[in-house]
């Protein structure tokens, strides 16, 4: 393999750098043992949590404690876990695939995924040896249920705006706790509470509170409007006295473990969406072709076959963003030592490389499954709305993801911040890459493409130019302003989204023919052709409405003459691509790729 190959991929450098195929990760590159834990996730869903649905939506917690403790004897609750410390350790990909099909589960794969993820790997990645020792074998196996404790009433985004307490005691020994924290998932059965609070009103840190602690109790449950049969309550701490011993890494540390876990959480809530948009997928496409109107199955109706392929063609970018993301993490955390003295600078600076791609997997797999659920509530018209349809449960569900794990305003702030904060440490040669375009845009000319993918692939390298492009200018006109220019940060995010999308298809297409040739992955070129089309308008109309924002008058029209050259393509017929994809998932009932 090429030098090329070997090396890492650096955090957001698709939007300066092209990439080879071959060095992505897809479903198609499923081992056998990863395809086995997926299914043994699907098996315990099918056999432990389908036939007990009803009573854990009505928030049985004694039932939802038993359940994760058979999940956890099964090994589901231990997959990240190292296995020094009780768990199987098992790589991203894997353990992505677990997350994925749990979500057949609803709110119990809610229960599940805050206890596996943001609950546990606070003491994975920054715990000490003693403390991994103490709690890990335990919430790998489920006999303690873990909870992370971030919100309170007065601070949501502003996660550093907390007000919860922690002042040493004089003796040393204790940091006593006061504060409140809200929308706390499982607080109505967890043992383990990851809780965040300023020592001394200043230093934002981190502690491993017991639920036995004198001091800790629970509010009431919220009466919320989906997820209704997961747990969520106020945690409440009054003169807590947590030993000195369960402060997680350090003192005034607490800002970086919140982010990181924040970032890893927001990747795993992709796998979620992506999981509920294939069963919504499968729940549409059987309804369409059982229920007939007009003496026809409305399957048969090119509107119906239309939304079907959308949803669909959605879900397999949500997928390919989501394993190559994996894939990413798979590479960049192999090299923390879980068991060396500085695991918590290793696994922050490991986990932070990424921090923009986790953002984009949360913006895109909230708003595909939001798109998704509902496209499949109008699919089944009437009985969408019927709670017996489970379409219904998908579409109530899916949306506190766009709340979830900072809502998508904040990570849409984030995701060109954390490119631009990058370029200013010189970790990528961002303004170079935008100065050396202003010589090449001048010099553009028409081209012909005859090859299969060829246009889309000069498409995606068009749309890498304009992001360039109109990033330079912002940069160059706001400089230290532009984070107030809100509406232009979250039009660049909108491209960088829709790069990493229209690349992750693409590689994965190109990937799948020159494994299995062009008439297999026929279904996949034809959404990578309609998604790559269909984004890159959308890229055009964001770049307009910025460059619009930015100039007037001849600077306006230079600037727009450039971006026209940029955008030159040779239309496709979409709605005969969309019909092809339809008929596939209709004769499948099922998502295809």
């Amino acid at each position: 393999m090429s030098k090329v190959l070997n090396e890492k991929v650096l955090g957001g450098s698709f939007i300066i750098e092209d990439l080879d195929y071959r060095k992505i990760v897809t479903p198609e590159d499923f081992t056998e043992e990863q395809r086995m834990f997926g299914d043994t996730a699907y098996d315990f869903v099918q056999g432990e949590i389908a036939p007990h649905d009803e009573e854990i939506e009505k928030l049985n917690y004694e039932l939802t404690v038993q359940k994760l403790r058979k999940g956890g004897e099964l090994g589901l609750l231990g997959a990240d876990v190292p296995e020094a410390y009780g768990g199987l350790g098992l790589d991203k990909v894997s353990t992505t695939l677990i997350s994925e099909r749990m979500t057949k589960a609803s709110a119990f794969a809610l229960s599940a995924g805050a206890h596996i993820g943001i609950g546990t790997l606070p003491i994975v990645y920054f715990g000490t040896e003693e403390q991994k020792r103490k709690y890990l074998p335990s919430l790998a196996t489920a006999e303690k249920i873990a909870a992370y404790c971030l919100t309170e009433p007065s601070s949501g985004s502003d996660a550093q705006g907390a007000k919860t307490t922690a002042k040493l005691t004089e003796d040393g020994k204790y940091y006593v706790l006061n504060g409140t924290k809200q929308f706390i998932t499982n607080a109505g059965f967890a043992d383990i509470f990851i809780v965040y609070a300023k020592v001394n009103g200043t230093d934002f840190s981190t502690f491993i509170v017991e639920r036995t602690m004198p001091g800790v109790s629970i509010g009431p449950e919220e009466k919320k409007m989906g997820i209704k049969g997961s747990s969520t309550c106020p945690l409440i701490l009054e003169d807590v006295h947590v030993p000195v011993e369960n402060l997680l890494w350090e003192v005034g540390k607490g800002h970086l473990i919140a982010f990181n876990i924040l970032n890893i959480g927001r990747f795993k809530l992709a796998s979620g969406c992506l999981g509920s948009s294939k069963d919504a997928i499968e729940y549409s496409s059987k309804y369409a072709n059982q229920r007939q109107q007009f003496g026809r199955k409305i399957s048969s109706f090119p509107l119906i076959g239309k939304k079907l392929a959308e949803m669909n063609m959605r879900t397999f970018v949500l997928e390919s963003v989501l394993y190559r993301t994996a894939g990413l993490f798979d590479e960049g955390l192999k090299e923390v030592d879980h068991g060396s003295d500085n695991v918590g600078y290793q696994s922050a600076k490991a986990i932070a490389e990424y921090q923009l791609e986790c953002s984009i997997n949360k913006v895109l797999g909230s708003e595909t499954l939001d798109f998704v659920a509902d496209e499949g509530v109008q699919i089944h018209g009437g009985y969408g709305f019927i709670q017996e349809y489970r379409i219904e449960r998908i579409y109530r569900d899916s949306r506190i993801n766009r709340i979830f794990e900072g809502t998508n305003e904040i990570n849409r702030l984030l995701i060109p911040g954390a490119l631009i904060k990058r370029a200013m440490k010189g970790e990528l040669p961002l303004m170079q890459k935008a100065m050396a375009l202003q010589s090449e845009l001048m010099s553009l000319v028409p081209q012909l493409f005859e090859g299969t993918l060829e246009q889309e692939a000069h498409m995606l390298s068009m749309a890498k130019k304009i992001f360039l492009m109109v990033g330079a200018q912002a940069v160059q006109k706001y400089q230290m302003k532009l984070e107030q220019e809100q509406e232009v940060l979250s039009h660049l995010a909108d491209i960088m989204i829709g790069v990493f999308a229209m690349e992750s298809a693409l590689l994965r297409t190109r990937k799948l023919i020159d494994k299995a040739g062009e008439e297999k992955a026929r279904n996949a070129i034809d959404m990578t052709v309609v998604y790559i089309h269909e984004e890159f308008a959308r890229i055009e109309n964001w770049a307009k409405e910025v460059l619009a924002h930015m100039e007037e008058g001849d600077m306006l029209r230079t600037q727009l003459s450039v971006l026209k050259k940029l955008t030159r393509k040779t239309p496709v017929d979409t709605i005969g691509l969309k019909r092809d994809i339809a008929a596939r998932v209709i004769e499948a009932e099922k998502y295809v790729v």
